[in-house]
C-alpha cells in the first residue's frame, strides 16, 4: 500500500506516481503487504527535518526513513520518503528533466535507501 501526502498547491500526479512506485516495489521484490508513505513538503519543513535527523541546515531534495520490523494490522511498515517539492522543481530544471520524471527518480533513490 502506498500513501501519498501532499499539499494541494503542489502539482503531483498521484495516480501515475502510485503506479510507478508499485512497479518499483515489485521489481525490488517487496511484499504486497508493505506500506510505504511518500510525503511532499516545503523548504522550511524539509530544512527542519534535515536539521533534526541529519544535523544539516539545508533543504535536501529527498530523505528516506526506514521503519524496519514494525507491523500494524498484519502490514509491514516499509518506511517513509520525504520529498521537498520546491527543491525537486529546481533539480528538474537544472537537469533539464520533466518534473514527473525527477519525482520518480527521487522516489526510486529513496526506496533503494530504505531497502539497504
Amino acid at each position: 500500500m502506498i500513501n501519498i501526502v501532499s499539499s494541494t498547491r503542489y502539482r503531483i500526479h498521484k495516480t501515475s506516481l502510485e503506479i510507478y512506485t508499485e512497479s518499483l516495489l515489485k521489481t525490488y521484490e517487496v511484499s504486497d503487504k508493505a506500506v510505504l508513505n511518500i510525503a511532499f513538503v516545503g523548504k522550511r519543513k524539509m530544512r527542519e527535518i534535515s536539521n533534526t535527523y541529519k544535523h544539516e541546515d539545508v533543504a535536501l531534495p529527498v530523505l528516506a526513513f526506514p521503519y524496519k520490523s514494525e507491523r500494524v494490522d498484519n502490514e509491514e511498515l516499509l518506511g517513509e520518503i520525504v520529498l521537498c517539492y520546491p527543491q525537486v522543481v529546481l533539480l528538474a530544471a537544472q537537469r533539464g528533466k520533466k518534473l514527473d520524471i525527477m519525482i520518480n527518480q527521487l522516489v526510486d533513490h529513496g526506496l533503494k535507501n530504505l531497502l539497504k
